[in-house]
């Protein structure tokens, strides 16, 4: 069966009641089963709030408000949430205003680490490209997370590492333990190992992406914001990267996860073999730009794939580490978003976004 991608175009005005438009007209429910417990995957990539670098509150409404009107009981809808050694989530939950849409529809935030929550020994039954090499004693993910269907919720942006970012990328926080930056130097290979996860563990795996605001840049912390006012939904992982890639302007199947898993039969990655159902984007074209960085992501790559290669495993994997994750948040938190990136954030607020954005304040 042709793989299919819903696209819409949308306003801050109308962008709720599209969501539902959006999963409808690709026929969701045949993937997301209501009888089973959703997992609704939440992605934080920072615990402030910039615009296209984490799930919108309007996203994740729209997903949300169509469950609960398609008849999904919201008792077993749990929205998840990942930290990082960088990223605070529970912090991030209240700067993105998800707070105001838990309120609102009485869910209960899952926090997708111990102790909340049990992680256990996961042996794949499809062929790991490296997960086993990088975690020789096993591969530990969410028990939590095993038999439920999943809706990942990325936006549309570019990435210091993968060129782009979402839907396959958004598992890498929930799926791995804070020792998912053991896999950057083969960041493709693991995604690749990550569906291939996914596919064995939830029943359903479907997808919505927000491109109502999407950043271009040293993602998905520095980049610049643009307006584009488009939504994206699908139930294949690899074909809504592969538009959402083509629609910022690269060839996906010269991205390699994108490739690799089009090439082993994960997923279409070839936007000449995926259908696209809702409005016309074959002129659609942001011109992003490809390998941008920060002074923080020039030396990251030196570690991974650069002269400080043969210092990988003595930087990032001893009593070493910490001085990583210092040297980022200062740089992030401290630096690039006091001087850079609350000036843009200035501009967005004073758009419709940014007052919808306003909106979800409690």
């Amino acid at each position: 069966m042709r793989s299919k991608v819903a696209v819409l175009k949308t306003s801050p005005e109308t962008v709720v009641d599209d969501y539902g438009k959006l999963m409808r007209s690709i026929n969701y429910q045949n993937v997301i089963k209501k009888e089973l417990e959703t997992v609704l995957k939440v992605n934080i990539s920072w615990h402030i709030w910039y615009p296209a670098c984490s799930t919108e509150p309007w996203q994740y409404e729209g997903v949300v408000k169509t469950l609960k009107e398609d008849g999904f009981n919201l008792n077993k809808v749990y929205p998840t949430h990942n930290r990082t050694v960088v990223v605070d989530d529970k912090l991030g939950i209240k700067n993105n205003h998800y707070e105001y849409i838990d309120k609102k529809y009485n869910l209960k935030p899952i926090h997708l680490y111990e102790p909340e929550i049990r992680w256990i020994i996961y042996e794949p039954k499809g062929e790991m490209l490296v997960l086993n090499k990088i975690y020789p004693k096993g591969i530990k993910i969410p028990e939590f997370l095993i038999g439920k269907n999943i809706i990942q919720l990325p936006t549309v942006k570019t990435h210091v590492f993968t060129t782009i970012t979402g839907a396959m990328k958004n598992a890498f926080g929930g799926l791995l333990s804070e020792r998912r930056h053991w896999t950057h130097s083969v960041i493709h290979e693991t995604l690749i190992d990550l569906l291939t996860i996914q596919k064995e563990i939830h029943p359903g795996l479907f997808a919505v992406m927000d491109g109502t605001i999407c950043g271009d840049g040293p993602g998905p912390r520095c980049t610049e914001p643009h307006i584009k006012n488009y939504i994206l939904a699908s139930a294949d992982q690899v074909a809504i990267d592969a538009i959402s890639a083509k629609m910022q302007g690269f060839d996906p199947l010269t991205i390699d996860f994108i490739r690799i898993a089009h090439e082993k039969g994960l997923g279409c990655g070839d936007p000449n073999e995926i259908e696209i159902v809702g409005d016309d984007i074959s002129e659609v074209n942001f011109h992003f730009k490809r390998d941008q960085d920060t002074f923080a992501s020039r030396g990251q790559k030196a570690i991974y794939h650069g002269p400080l290669k043969p210092f990988e495993s003595l930087l990032l994997r001893t009593p070493l580490v910490p001085w990583s994750y210092l040297a980022s948040k200062l740089f992030h938190d401290y630096y690039w978003y006091p001087f850079i990136g609350r000036k843009r954030v200035k501009k967005i607020m004073e758009t419709k976004w940014g007052e919808l954005f306003r909106k979800y304040k409690i």
